[in-house]
């Protein structure tokens, strides 16, 4: 349960980390909402899982997931500028995260 609970904190970084982008400093509300709502479960879910899994372990995997995530749907939605490079680096964060997990 631990680790399902892990993955989607992860998910729950990408979403608070893109709200805050698009939150204009805090100038807007829904993303500055959203934004705050995401941020806390993220963060709940990530002491949840730290519970049990190891400290460095988890937050290798929530970081991972949580930036693979944010860079993949900047550059999905043309924020960011997509190209080889990128894609492989990330894929190679997503492939870490999945061999923490196998190691475990």
């Amino acid at each position: 349960m631990a680790w399902i609970i892990l993955v989607l904190s992860g998910v729950l970084e990408a979403v608070w980390a893109t709200a805050l982008g698009k939150s204009a400093g805090f100038t807007r509300l829904a993303p500055s909402v959203v934004f705050a709502v995401a941020l806390l479960f993220s963060m709940a879910g990530l002491a949840y899982a730290m519970r049990t899994l190891p400290i460095g372990t988890s937050y290798a995997i929530w970081v991972g997931i949580g930036a693979a995530l944010t860079v993949g749907y900047a550059m999905a939605t043309g924020t960011e500028a997509a190209s080889a490079v990128k894609i492989l680096l990330i894929v190679g964060i997503v492939g870490c995260v999945v061999g923490l997990k196998v190691l475990h």
